[in-house]
C-alpha cells in the first residue's frame, strides 16, 4: 500500500473485462440464508484462460494479504482471485510464521500463476494489524490500488471490478476507499446471514468510534497508502480496517460504503474478528466498555492520528478537539463536548453505548 499513484505493473499482459459498473452479481445477496451460495462453485467460474489480455495499468491492484495457519479454507480464497473478471492483479502473501500447510499451499498456487502473479514474503510477526502495514510499506510493491484480503473469505467475481469503477472517478491525489457490506457464511460456505446495512454517511465524526466496514472488503488507492505508511511499526494497532477509515476521513478523503455485499465472509471459530453481530458478542462488547477497552482504543488511534505528518482537514480538527474536551472533565463537559463534537455511530444503539461510554467516562 504505499506510492500516491503507482501505475507500474509487473509487465505481465493483464486485462480488466469491461463490463457495465452496473452489472448484477452472480454470487450476491440473491441467496438465501441457509442455502449454499454460488461463490462456492468458485472454481467452477475461473476463466477459461485466465490472466491473459492487454495490460491496463490504470487498473493495475496489489492484493494484500496476510496469512497465519490459514491452511483451512486458503485455497478458496485464492480460487475467488482467479475468477475475478478484472484480472490485472498481483497478489502479495506476507505469512506471519504459518506451521500448517499454509506456505506449501501458497508455493503450489505460485508454481501455477508464476511468480509474478504470486510473490510471497515473511511477515514482522508483530500481529495481524503490523503484518498489513508490513506490506503497505515495501516499496517493492507499486500499483494504482490496493485490496486488502483476509486468508478465509470469497469474493464476489466482480469485487475488484466494481471498487475500481468507484476509484477511477475520484482525483489519485485524494485519499480514497471503497468498501461494502459482506454477506455471512458458515465453514461449509452456508448463507447465516449479512453484517448490518449502514445508512449513515461515512465522515470522521464516526470514524472516530467506529469502523464502518471490514478491510477485507476494501479497496484503497495510493494516496491512501501514503497515509498508511506514516503509521509506525511501533504503533498499537487496534484494526487496520479501523485505522484506515480513520486516516482517511481525517485527512479530507472520500469514503464509498456500498450497502451491497463484495464477499463471503466465512464465520468459523478461529476468526481473529468476526462478524459481532450476535446478543452476546453485544453483551461482551458491553462489558469490556465498562471496563475500558473503548477508552484503550481511543488512546491507541488518537495516538496515531497525532504522529502522522500529513495535516487533518479543519472539520477534523474541531471534531477532534471537542471529542478530546469530552473525554475529560465531569459529565456535564463531557456529554456537552461529545454533543459538540457531533460524534455517532451506526446505529441507534450504537449510539446509546456511546452516550453511557460518555456518561461514565469510558470514551
Amino acid at each position: 500500500m504505499l506510492n500516491a499513484d503507482a501505475d507500474v505493473d509487473q509487465g505481465r499482459g493483464l486485462r480488466c473485462a469491461v463490463v457495465s459498473a452496473n452489472a448484477s452479481l452472480t454470487n450476491t445477496d440473491s441467496t438465501e440464508e441457509g442455502k449454499q451460495p454460488v461463490s462456492s462453485q468458485v472454481k467452477d467460474q475461473a476463466p477459461q484462460a485466465p490472466f491473459g489480455g492487454v495490460e491496463d495499468p490504470q487498473t493495475s491492484v496489489a492484493i494484500l494479504m496476510c496469512t497465519f495457519n490459514g491452511a483451512l479454507f486458503l485455497d478458496q480464497q485464492l480460487d475467488s482471485f482467479e475468477a475475478q473478471s478484472c484480472t490485472n492483479w498481483t497478489l502479495y502473501a506476507s505469512d506471519d510464521g504459518s506451521t500448517d500447510a499454509t506456505k506449501k499451499i501458497l508455493a503450489e498456487y505460485q508454481t501455477r500463476w508464476g511468480s509474478d502473479r504470486l510473490i510471497i514474503l515473511d511477515g514482522p510477526r508483530k500481529g495481524f494489524g503490523q503484518n498489513f502495514l508490513s506490506l503497505i510499506r515495501r516499496p517493492e510493491i507499486n500499483a494504482r490500488y490496493f485490496a486488502f484480503s483476509d486468508q478465509d473469505d470469497i469474493w464476489f467475481h466482480n469485487k475488484l471490478e466494481r471498487s475500481i469503477a468507484h476509484l477511477q472517478t475520484m482525483p489519485p491525489d485524494r485519499p480514497c476507499i471503497f468498501c461494502s457490506r459482506t454477506r455471512l457464511v458458515d465453514e461449509k460456505n452456508y448463507v447465516i446471514g449479512h453484517s448490518p446495512a449502514f445508512l449513515k454517511p461515512p465522515s470522521f465524526q464516526n470514524a472516530l468510534v467506529q469502523s464502518i466496514a471490514g478491510a477485507n472488503t476494501m479497496l484503497v488507492n495510493g494516496a491512501t497508502r501514503q497515509l498508511l505508511a506514516q503509521v509506525s511499526p511501533e504503533a498499537k494497532i487496534i484494526a487496520h480496517d479501523w485505522l484506515t477509515y480513520l486516516l482517511v476521513t481525517a485527512c479530507g478523503g472520500s469514503v464509498k460504503y456500498d450497502v451491497k455485499p463484495s464477499i463471503d465472509y466465512r464465520q468459523h471459530s478461529n476468526n481473529i474478528i468476526g462478524a459481532n453481530s450476535s446478543w452476546r458478542e453485544r453483551v461482551i462488547r458491553l462489558r469490556k466498555m465498562c471496563e475500558g477497552q473503548r477508552k484503550e482504543w481511543s488512546d491507541a488511534n488518537l495516538s496515531i492520528l497525532n504522529d502522522i505528518h500529513t495535516p487533518l482537514s479543519s472539520d477534523a480538527k474541531e471534531t477532534l478537539l471537542h471529542f478530546s474536551r469530552g473525554r475529560a472533565g465531569g459529565i456535564a463537559t463531557r456529554l456537552r463536548e461529545i454533543i459538540k463534537s457531533g460524534i455517532y455511530r451506526q446505529t441507534l444503539e450504537g449510539n446509546l453505548s456511546l452516550y453511557a461510554a460518555a456518561i461514565l467516562g469510558k470514551i
